[in-house]
């Protein structure tokens, strides 16, 4: 009967250390910088695939462990089949009692819905920006006379690789740039 705990953070500028520290008491800890929007999370799975029956996974907070409803409930599905119970921390969650398994399926549904609207209000953020004029994404390498110096350049006959030491830019930049160019 071990406690077995899972951190996860969704990007390697993240730290972990905050539900390292939580963690603690855990016998043993699985940790992973990875996004929950991808099924590729080897640390989560090999914790699901480590945990015996009469264990309990520890978590942090619902969204370290699931990214939607339906994710949380499978999850939270093969644990059951297992004989695992689900601590959550923050939300003080414990799926051995009836109440902790109606908490968690509450909060998972709140957190999608949260988290649906928020996509929302950020898409509708960048449509507004855009109608105003806002300009999304990296600023472009080369100013219009530059291309246009670069463009009479090719023309006049000056290698690719003449370019890419004149304008600081790779190979793929310059065919990218120059489009109808015949790579060479």
């Amino acid at each position: 009967m071990a406690r077995i705990g899972y951190a996860r953070v969704s990007s390697t500028g993240q730290s972990l250390e905050v539900q390292k520290q939580k963690l603690k008491d855990c016998e043993k800890t699985y940790q992973e910088k990875k996004s929950a929007r991808t099924d590729n999370r080897p640390q989560l799975q090999t914790c699901l695939d480590y945990v015996r029956e009469g264990d309990t996974l520890v978590i942090t907070k619902l969204d370290r462990l699931a990214r939607s409803t339906r994710d949380l409930l499978n999850i939270t599905s093969k644990l059951e089949a297992k004989g695992v119970k689900l601590q959550v921390l923050d939300q003080n969650i414990d799926t051995s009692t009836p109440t902790g398994k109606l908490m968690l399926t509450m909060l998972g549904a709140i957190a999608e819905f949260e988290n649906d609207l928020r996509k929302e209000r950020q898409s509708d953020g960048i449509e507004l920006a855009k109608k105003k004029g806002v300009q999304f994404g990296r600023k472009p390498t080369l100013t219009a006379k530059q291309l246009e110096e670069m463009k009479e350049l090719r023309d006049s006959g000056i290698k690719i690789k003449d370019l890419m030491t004149k304008y600081s830019l790779s190979k793929a930049s310059i065919y990218r740039l120059l489009p109808g160019v015949i790579q060479t």
